[in-house]
């Protein structure tokens, strides 16, 4: 054996599709178990298998050469994290605001991407691959709250079906301009590339842009301002932002997306509060490995929770 190199034994079931049949006897995922036949490094009764579709007979014996993952090309970094949840297969972080998920142009470095290389040093077993957290979506860099991170292969690909198929429960908490009518319903509406200005999004023609569902609730509200919950069916980039906008709701301190009412512009400066005012407060799922039922909760963070505060003393 390779220096690096693990192996992965046993008998298969038999009349499943080899891929499918092979991961769930390994415990890789299938696209991770298609790559590795291309490579040659699965043997079926000490012979080279390499087709993914080939049916194996019952009890016939399969072997996995599993090459180390190689290193990610970001950096880890000791960045501190607020860490809600963790095992051998996913991590749960409640991301402060003003941490970039993602390396990215401008953000080359200082990512919750650095930081997870660092805390998960030597868990990783890799995703296609490469040493590095499956990231199966984001939040934006100023909003705040709850994220789950995978840090297996099958917990990749399980989490992000998830998201596919919109079953995953999110909540967020956002403060929000105006008092909304009717104080509960569902705003709908594609989201694309704003044809105006390339760094936004926008609502978009129905040919345009993707499916978005966002369905709300108001939970209390103050002069000229309303605290709701946002219940995402569809999770698409900046969706909360543009439809609360769209519905003449604009999140306080959201610089792109909002409008700022005057009554509201000498409060969020005297709090030095720069951000949009949005939250990811609930996050649910079914766990990708074991098949638990998930939930985790945030708590607004100091800044959101100051910010109410005074909104509820100016009422």
């Amino acid at each position: 054996m390779n220096t690096g190199e693990s192996i992965i034994s046993g008998t298969l079931a038999g009349g499943e599709r080899l891929d499918k049949a092979l991961a769930e006897a390994s415990g890789l995922s299938r696209e991770r178990v298609k790559a590795l036949l291309g490579e040659g490094r699965v043997l079926l009764g000490g012979k080279v298998a390499g087709q993914a579709s080939f049916k194996p007979a019952a009890d016939v014996i399969f072997e996995i050469r599993v090459p180390e993952a190689v290193p990610a090309e970001a950096q880890a970094q000791d960045i501190p994290l607020n860490v809600v949840y963790e095992d051998d297969y996913l991590i749960v972080i409640d991301k402060p605001a003003g941490l970039v998920v993602h390396p990215a142009a401008g953000n080359h470095d200082g990512t919750l991407v650095n930081a997870l290389l660092h805390h998960c040093r030597g868990q990783l077993s890799g995703i296609g691959g490469v040493a590095r957290p499956g990231i199966v979506h984001r939040i934006d860099k100023d909003t705040s709250g709850l994220l789950v991170v995978a840090k297996t292969d099958k917990a990749h690909e399980g989490l992000a079906a998830q998201f596919a198929d919109h079953s995953i429960e999110r909540a967020y908490l956002a403060l929000v301009s105006g008092l909304p009518k009717p104080p509960a319903g569902t705003v709908r509406g594609n989201i694309g590339r704003s044809a105006t200005n390339r760094k936004k999004m926008a609502l978009v023609e129905d040919e345009r842009g993707k499916h978005a569902v966002t369905h709300y609730k108001t939970l209390e509200t103050f002069e000229g301002a309303s605290l709701i919950e946002c219940q995402l069916e569809t999770g698409r980039t900046h969706q909360v932002r543009v439809h609360l906008a769209a519905s003449g709701h604009a999140l306080l301190g959201d610089p792109v997306y909002g409008r700022t009412h005057q009554r509201h512009h000498a409060l969020l400066g005297q709090l030095q509060f720069t951000r949009q005012a949005l939250h990811a407060a609930v996050l649910g799922f079914v766990h990708p490995v074991t098949g638990a039922a998930v939930r985790f909760e945030s708590t607004l963070p100091a800044d959101m929770a100051g910010l109410l505060v005074e909104l509820r003393n100016k009422t």
